[in-house]
């Protein structure tokens, strides 16, 4: 699971989202679990957030469900930010491909342009352009807290690879055949050499369409542990996959689910 370096960041995953009821009892649970510092960041007229990074890297960040959100039924989650040269443009995209905008693009003074939109499945994600231009390069792929990993669970697993290759220029990579569980198609970027996240067919376990966020971890063993130790419940794994990671499937304390990938159990 490693990702090919690119000369543009567009289309890739730049940043990672909690929202959920209690802030500070997440960031505490994840800071045991993967080992990120959080920090609150305080901008005048603007809802509380606290940034997340590994090693100085800001790899996300958490706030509480808006409550036009939760009036939704929106509910504790992980939704990822994927870079766009212009965050408008790509929102018409996405409608034009039959998928939806929850909310148009809006600003967030000095730090970027942002718009919520989910793919003709229902999966949702976010448009992201940042105010400085493009974003510092990340450090190397397998550094512990960063996403490693990210795949997506789909109604229609071709279907959906077909849009978000429509919208963002992704490109098939390896195609494995897990039977029952149908195909996992691996997807990179034009150009690129590397593999960067997965799509598949949903399992009836998933209530939804959703996009799932593994984080890198040392050993996946000790980690499983860390969750439940914390208030978590692993629901998948340990397993390993292909190239020879080790990944495990649980929920937070708040009932958000994430991943965790390690080079060894």
């Amino acid at each position: 699971m490693s990702e090919a370096k690119t000369v543009s960041p567009a289309g890739k995953f730049v940043w990672c989202e909690w929202m959920g009821d209690n802030v500070k009892a997440a960031a505490d649970f994840y800071a045991h679990i993967v080992g990120w510092n959080a920090k609150d960041s305080a901008m005048p007229g603007a809802r509380p957030y606290t940034v997340l990074s590994a090693g100085g890297y800001g790899v996300g960040g958490m706030m509480t469900i808006p409550p036009e959100a939760k009036a939704m039924g929106v509910r504790s989650c992980w939704t990822g930010y994927i870079w766009v040269e212009d965050v408008d443009a790509a929102a018409a995209k996405v409608t034009a491909a039959g998928g939806s905008v929850m909310r148009p693009g809006a600003d967030i003074p000095g730090v970027g342009r942002f718009a919520v939109v989910a793919d003709p499945q229902g999966a949702g994600f976010m448009l992201f352009r940042d105010a400085g231009g493009n974003p510092p390069p990340p450090p190397a792929p397998n550094t512990p807290g960063l996403v490693g990993w990210r795949e997506l669970h789909a109604g229609d697993g071709a279907a959906a690879f077909a849009f978000y290759s429509g919208l963002f220029g992704w490109t098939k990579r390896q195609a494995m055949d897990m039977g029952a569980m149908g195909v996992y198609q691996l997807f990179g970027f034009a150009g690129g050499d590397s593999d960067y996240g997965g799509v598949m067919t949903r399992m009836q376990q998933m209530p939804a369409p959703m996009w799932l966020y593994y984080f890198n971890v040392p050993a996946i063993d000790a980690a499983a542990e860390r969750v439940r130790a914390n208030g978590g419940k692993i629901a998948n794994g340990p397993i390993e996959v292909p190239g020879g990671h080790w990944i495990v499937q649980g929920f937070d304390p708040e009932g958000a689910l994430f991943a965790l990938v390690a080079p060894k159990r």
